[in-house]
């Protein structure tokens, strides 16, 4: 069963055409991973759907549309994202960040300490509530950052290449959060990925996208021995 549908998504500034007549479906439940090379139109994808371009082309949620709708609009339906870059108050501490996310939630509680409390303790924060976001070192910045996404109480998390700059340590420990958000959330993850073998491990399906058009979808094993995708993506020959 579909939780997101987006029919002949098309994207474009002036005659750049970033995302071009995109059609697909992610399911409930999924972890599904969208790759493909620098400027193939992922990021701005993104910001198609969470509201912050209105382009062309019809996106269901739930199968209600949701086309032209302010991004608080669609955060308040249920879908939250992250960003390339780490998008905090930098002045305020963890515990307020996610305050400020947990703002746009439905049907939360006047006094939200108790969600913001929860999103700490899961992405592992705890005993650094009251550092200044600006002091964080980027893992905890990006994990500040999903915390406040997740205190939103989502049904879809959508991930803006979440490991790009960190070690492969600091990589693992995120291929395991966003799994656990998932499996123990029952969140659908929807996220953009450079590293390859991130989406292979994490994902049910991924699509593959190059100059805004979907070039193919499916399980991460054929996904990867697909030769459109080995020629541009790749680099094979």
């Amino acid at each position: 069963m579909s939780i997101l549908r987006c029919d002949e998504l098309t994207m474009k500034f002036g005659e750049l055409v970033a995302v071009n007549n995109l059609s697909f479906e992610v399911e409930e439940g999924e972890i599904f991973g969208i790759a493909g090379p620098n400027g193939a139109g992922k990021s701005t994808l993104f910001n198609v759907i969470t509201g912050f371009y209105q382009g062309r082309g019809d996106i269901y949620f739930e199968n209600r549309k949701i086309n032209k709708m302010r991004p608080y609009k669609i955060c308040n339906l249920g879908i939250a994202r992250t960003f390339q870059v780490p998008q905090l108050c930098q002045s305020l501490s963890v515990f307020d960040n996610i305050r400020v996310g947990a703002h746009f939630g439905v049907g939360l509680p006047h006094d939200d300490t108790e969600i913001i409390n929860k999103s700490v303790n899961f992405v592992d924060l705890e005993g650094k509530e009251s550092i200044i976001a600006d002091n964080l070192n980027l893992l905890d910045k990006k994990k500040t950052m999903i915390a406040a996404a997740l205190a939103t109480k989502p049904k879809i998390l959508m991930l803006d290449e979440p490991t790009g700059g960190l070690s492969p340590a600091e990589v693992k420990q995120s291929i395991d959060l966003f799994r656990k958000i998932n499996e123990e959330l029952s969140i659908t993850i929807i996220v953009i990925e450079h590293l390859m073998r991130v989406l292979t491990e994490l994902a049910k399906r991924m699509m593959i996208i190059h100059m805004g058009s979907k070039i193919c979808i499916g399980p991460p094993c054929d996904v990867t021995q697909d030769h459109r995708v080995v020629k541009i993506y790749l680099g094979g020959g």
